[in-house]
Protein backbone atom coordinates (compact mmCIF):
# COMPACT_ATOMS: atom_id res chain seq x y z
CA UNK A 1 0.00 0.00 0.00
CA UNK A 2 2.75 2.39 1.08
CA UNK A 3 4.31 2.52 -2.74
CA UNK A 4 0.53 2.91 -4.27
CA UNK A 5 0.26 5.80 -1.92
CA UNK A 6 3.90 6.80 -3.07
CA UNK A 7 3.24 6.40 -6.64
CA UNK A 8 -0.35 8.30 -6.61
CA UNK A 9 1.38 11.38 -4.85
CA UNK A 10 4.16 11.28 -7.44
CA UNK A 11 1.37 11.45 -9.92
CA UNK A 12 -1.23 13.70 -8.11
CA UNK A 13 -3.65 11.87 -7.17
CA UNK A 14 -4.49 12.13 -3.39
CA UNK A 15 -5.46 8.97 -1.32
CA UNK A 16 -6.81 9.52 2.08
CA UNK A 17 -7.01 6.10 4.52
CA UNK A 18 -7.49 3.95 1.00
CA UNK A 19 -11.45 4.19 1.50
CA UNK A 20 -12.78 7.53 0.30
CA UNK A 21 -16.05 8.60 -2.11
CA UNK A 22 -19.09 11.19 -2.11
CA UNK A 23 -20.93 11.01 1.06
CA UNK A 24 -23.73 8.13 0.97
CA UNK A 25 -26.23 11.04 1.76
CA UNK A 26 -25.41 12.79 -1.43
CA UNK A 27 -25.64 10.34 -3.78
CA UNK A 28 -29.48 9.95 -4.15
CA UNK A 29 -29.83 13.61 -4.42
CA UNK A 30 -29.74 14.33 -8.01
CA UNK A 31 -31.87 11.08 -8.69
CA UNK A 32 -34.54 12.58 -6.02
CA UNK A 33 -34.02 15.95 -7.86
CA UNK A 34 -35.15 14.50 -10.96
CA UNK A 35 -37.67 12.61 -9.72
CA UNK A 36 -39.47 15.98 -7.99
CA UNK A 37 -38.38 17.80 -11.65
CA UNK A 38 -40.55 15.38 -13.81
CA UNK A 39 -42.67 14.22 -11.01
CA UNK A 40 -45.14 10.89 -10.46
CA UNK A 41 -46.57 10.97 -14.10
CA UNK A 42 -43.03 10.14 -15.94
CA UNK A 43 -41.63 8.90 -13.10
CA UNK A 44 -43.76 6.51 -11.06
CA UNK A 45 -43.10 5.59 -7.80
CA UNK A 46 -42.02 1.59 -8.73
CA UNK A 47 -39.27 3.67 -10.91
CA UNK A 48 -38.16 6.31 -8.20
CA UNK A 49 -37.50 3.78 -5.55
CA UNK A 50 -35.17 1.74 -8.28
CA UNK A 51 -33.60 5.14 -8.98
CA UNK A 52 -32.82 6.18 -5.80
CA UNK A 53 -31.44 2.57 -5.35
CA UNK A 54 -29.33 2.40 -8.39
CA UNK A 55 -27.85 5.97 -7.58
CA UNK A 56 -26.35 3.98 -4.18
CA UNK A 57 -25.84 0.92 -5.89
CA UNK A 58 -22.49 1.25 -7.03
CA UNK A 59 -21.34 1.85 -3.84
CA UNK A 60 -22.01 -2.13 -2.79
CA UNK A 61 -18.29 -2.67 -3.83
CA UNK A 62 -17.01 -1.42 -0.46
CA UNK A 63 -18.23 -5.16 0.43
CA UNK A 64 -15.13 -6.43 -1.84
CA UNK A 65 -12.80 -5.06 1.11
CA UNK A 66 -14.34 -7.46 4.09
CA UNK A 67 -13.24 -10.20 1.37
CA UNK A 68 -10.00 -8.77 0.51
CA UNK A 69 -10.48 -7.03 -2.57
CA UNK A 70 -7.95 -4.24 -2.79
CA UNK A 71 -9.45 -0.92 -3.62
CA UNK A 72 -7.36 -0.70 -6.78
CA UNK A 73 -8.68 -3.80 -8.46
CA UNK A 74 -11.21 -3.98 -10.96
CA UNK A 75 -13.37 -5.67 -7.89
CA UNK A 76 -11.87 -2.68 -5.67
CA UNK A 77 -14.13 0.61 -5.28
CA UNK A 78 -14.91 2.90 -8.10
CA UNK A 79 -13.81 -0.34 -10.45
CA UNK A 80 -16.30 -1.65 -12.62
CA UNK A 81 -19.33 -0.99 -10.48
CA UNK A 82 -18.47 2.47 -11.40
CA UNK A 83 -17.73 2.20 -15.04
CA UNK A 84 -20.67 3.10 -18.04
CA UNK A 85 -20.88 -0.55 -18.95
CA UNK A 86 -22.15 -0.79 -15.59
CA UNK A 87 -24.40 1.95 -15.66
CA UNK A 88 -25.80 0.57 -19.26
CA UNK A 89 -26.33 -2.64 -17.80
CA UNK A 90 -28.74 -1.30 -14.75
CA UNK A 91 -30.43 0.85 -17.43
CA UNK A 92 -30.86 -2.33 -19.70
CA UNK A 93 -32.19 -4.14 -16.67
CA UNK A 94 -34.92 -1.22 -16.29
CA UNK A 95 -35.97 -1.43 -19.34
CA UNK A 96 -36.67 -5.06 -19.27
CA UNK A 97 -38.78 -4.25 -16.21
CA UNK A 98 -40.28 -1.81 -17.07
CA UNK A 99 -43.74 -3.12 -16.57
CA UNK A 100 -43.03 -4.01 -13.20
CA UNK A 101 -41.56 -0.21 -12.53
CA UNK A 102 -44.77 0.78 -14.12
CA UNK A 103 -43.17 3.12 -16.82
CA UNK A 104 -42.62 3.00 -20.16
CA UNK A 105 -39.17 1.35 -21.18
CA UNK A 106 -37.69 3.93 -22.71
CA UNK A 107 -38.31 5.98 -19.05
CA UNK A 108 -36.78 3.75 -17.30
CA UNK A 109 -33.89 2.93 -19.25
CA UNK A 110 -33.18 6.77 -19.31
CA UNK A 111 -33.95 7.76 -15.88
CA UNK A 112 -31.94 4.43 -14.78
CA UNK A 113 -28.94 5.49 -17.19
CA UNK A 114 -28.63 9.12 -15.81
CA UNK A 115 -29.23 8.08 -11.76
CA UNK A 116 -26.38 5.84 -11.98
CA UNK A 117 -24.39 7.90 -13.89
CA UNK A 118 -24.60 10.62 -11.91
CA UNK A 119 -22.99 8.60 -9.09
CA UNK A 120 -20.10 7.81 -11.10
CA UNK A 121 -19.70 11.40 -11.96
CA UNK A 122 -20.07 12.60 -8.31
CA UNK A 123 -17.51 10.52 -6.78
CA UNK A 124 -14.99 12.01 -10.61
CA UNK A 125 -15.65 14.86 -8.68
CA UNK A 126 -14.18 14.16 -5.77
CA UNK A 127 -10.58 15.01 -4.47
CA UNK A 128 -9.33 12.29 -3.26
CA UNK A 129 -8.99 8.60 -4.04
CA UNK A 130 -8.02 6.58 -6.91
CA UNK A 131 -11.24 7.92 -9.61
CA UNK A 132 -13.28 6.17 -11.72
CA UNK A 133 -12.63 3.16 -14.07
CA UNK A 134 -15.31 4.51 -16.34
CA UNK A 135 -14.22 3.26 -19.91
CA UNK A 136 -13.96 -0.32 -18.15
CA UNK A 137 -13.23 -3.29 -19.44
CA UNK A 138 -12.41 -0.99 -22.55
CA UNK A 139 -9.45 0.36 -20.29
CA UNK A 140 -8.61 -0.19 -17.13
CA UNK A 141 -7.50 3.70 -16.11
CA UNK A 142 -9.32 5.41 -13.47
CA UNK A 143 -10.63 8.59 -14.22
CA UNK A 144 -11.42 11.75 -12.31
CA UNK A 145 -12.50 15.24 -14.16
CA UNK A 146 -10.61 17.89 -14.42
CA UNK A 147 -12.57 20.07 -11.63
CA UNK A 148 -12.90 18.34 -8.17
CA UNK A 149 -14.54 20.35 -6.10
CA UNK A 150 -16.67 17.84 -4.17
CA UNK A 151 -14.33 16.68 -0.62
CA UNK A 152 -14.13 13.33 -0.51
CA UNK A 153 -15.72 11.44 2.22
CA UNK A 154 -14.53 8.87 4.50
CA UNK A 155 -16.09 5.63 4.72
CA UNK A 156 -16.16 5.03 8.65
CA UNK A 157 -19.07 7.44 10.87
CA UNK A 158 -15.85 7.89 12.88
CA UNK A 159 -13.74 9.45 10.47
CA UNK A 160 -16.69 11.14 9.23
CA UNK A 161 -18.13 13.02 12.17
CA UNK A 162 -14.33 14.11 13.40
CA UNK A 163 -13.47 17.89 12.18
CA UNK A 164 -13.42 16.88 8.88
CA UNK A 165 -17.60 16.02 8.98
CA UNK A 166 -19.14 19.76 8.66
CA UNK A 167 -16.26 20.79 5.65
CA UNK A 168 -17.57 17.75 3.54
CA UNK A 169 -21.09 17.90 4.56
CA UNK A 170 -20.69 21.91 3.32
CA UNK A 171 -18.74 21.11 -0.04
CA UNK A 172 -21.66 18.29 -0.58
CA UNK A 173 -24.63 20.92 0.21
CA UNK A 174 -22.58 23.39 -2.40
CA UNK A 175 -22.19 20.79 -5.07
CA UNK A 176 -23.99 17.94 -4.95
CA UNK A 177 -27.79 19.67 -3.02
CA UNK A 178 -28.00 23.37 -4.09
CA UNK A 179 -27.99 22.20 -7.94
CA UNK A 180 -30.13 19.61 -7.16
CA UNK A 181 -32.09 21.61 -5.34
CA UNK A 182 -32.60 24.81 -8.07
CA UNK A 183 -33.40 21.60 -10.74
CA UNK A 184 -36.18 20.11 -8.57
CA UNK A 185 -37.73 23.74 -8.58
CA UNK A 186 -37.08 24.80 -11.79
CA UNK A 187 -39.06 21.39 -13.05
CA UNK A 188 -42.24 21.30 -10.46
CA UNK A 189 -42.30 25.15 -11.49
CA UNK A 190 -41.92 24.19 -15.35
CA UNK A 191 -44.73 21.45 -14.78
CA UNK A 192 -47.19 23.62 -12.61
CA UNK A 193 -46.85 26.45 -15.89
CA UNK A 194 -47.72 23.71 -18.65
CA UNK A 195 -50.26 22.25 -16.61
CA UNK A 196 -52.22 25.70 -16.55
Amino acid sequence: MDSLRAALNDSGVTLHCGQNMASVFSHPIPAAAIIVAFGPRVIPPRLAAAGLLCSVLPDLDVVGFKFGVAYAEMLGHRGFSHSLLFALGLAALGCLFAPLLKSRPAIAFFFLLAVTLSHILLDALTTGGLGVAFFWPWEETRWFLPWRPIRVSPFSLEAFLSRRGPDILLSELRWVWAPSAAFAVAGLTLRRIIAR
